[in-house]
């Protein structure tokens, strides 16, 4: 590490498993050394995602030993080399995962993250790497072809916006489906067109009339419940439901003559494991085509506002408002 490396950093932690607003804090701690195959990256921004959340929460998939470090993602710039690490450089700006960003440093696998484009501004690659390699790892899976239909519920949310308009810029024709006439407008503002609401009786007559009677190859379901059996019931024979998320109810209400008589497929997306088994060569090809949709704009990844971390739990309750456009973004 170098000379002007302080020893100590201060980090947002939890003591224990509740509401984020309720629990996330400041605490100084050593600052971590890279092991082989490791650097030590200085954070610039971190998104709050979703799963960050959960995890606080101690509902998600993966739960840490308290007290805990937090935040999933960041934008930094690599501040020291562990043993074996050839892919970067010191100085050099990178994008990534690895557990508890939400600090002013942290150690990551070099191999796993991303360098950034000059041309790429902080905000958007503070966001390159979970939410849009999610999404198009998604569409990836789906193996869809161009002219394809594609019909997702929480159209609004950061991955069902990505989708779209990545799905836009492959060819493939995606439909959104969101819970309220409002969300309707907000997509549109955005230039996602396609766009149907729930709460509409008629939204079923609406999706058929989008279509024009041609069938909805796979869904993507985010939300849980009746919202399942809904976006189940548009699909066409031989589709795929893609199980993504459970905003709302853990449990999926799906009529099982459905599943019997039009032969539905459901399965799971979890984006980590899928991270983690893809080859490298297609990981490669995918982030190729995230950085150039995101520099011709194609792809946009806004920003709701910017906290420092000691202001963290008023980020968190940000994040959780309802109709928010763009993420929340917390810096050291």
């Amino acid at each position: 590490m170098t000379d002007t490396t302080p020893t100590t950093m201060r980090a947002v932690v939890h003591e224990t498993f509740a509401e984020p607003a309720e629990v996330l804090g400041v605490q100084e701690r050593p600052v971590p050394t890279p092991g082989a195959g490791e650097v030590l990256v200085r954070t610039v921004l971190s998104p709050i995602h979703n799963h960050d959340l959960w995890t606080v929460r101690g509902t998600y998939g993966f739960k840490p030993e308290l007290p805990a470090a937090s935040g999933t993602e960041a934008l930094g710039v690599v501040e020291a080399l562990g043993e074996g690490v050839t892919n970067l450089t010191v100085g050099q700006r990178v994008a990534g995962g690895a557990f508890g960003v939400w600090a002013e440093y942290y150690t990551a696998n070099a191999a796993g993250l991303v360098p950034v484009p000059d041309a790429m501004t902080d905000e958007a690659a503070a966001q390159l790497v979970s939410m849009p390699f999610s999404a198009i790892s998604l569409l990836h899976s789906l193996d869809l072809h161009e002219g394809d239909w594609l019909i997702q519920n929480a159209a609004n949310g950061a991955v069902g916006r990505m989708v779209a308009q990545l799905g836009a810029a492959r060819g493939i024709n995606v439909i959104g489906l969101v819970r309220r006439a409002a969300g309707v407008e907000e997509l549109r503002e955005q230039g996602i067109e396609r766009i149907v609401a729930t709460d509409a009786d008629d939204w079923k007559d609406q999706v058929a009339a989008i279509t024009g009677g041609a069938p909805i190859v796979a869904g993507v379901e985010s939300v849980g419940g009746k919202a399942a059996g809904d976006i189940a019931s548009v699909l066409g024979e031989n589709a795929t439901l893609v199980v993504f998320g459970a905003m709302a109810s853990p449990t999926l209400e799906i009529p099982s003559g459905k599943v019997i008589f039009g032969q539905l497929t459901v399965k799971g997306f979890w984006g980590s494991v899928v991270s983690k088994t893809m080859p490298a060569e297609t990981k490669g090809q995918l982030f190729g085509e995230l950085i150039t949709r995101v520099l011709d704009g194609s792809l946009t990844l806004p920003v709701a506002e910017t906290f420092a971390f000691e202001d963290v739990r008023d980020a968190v309750r940000a994040s959780d408002t309802a109709g928010r456009v763009g993420k929340v973004l917390l810096r050291p």
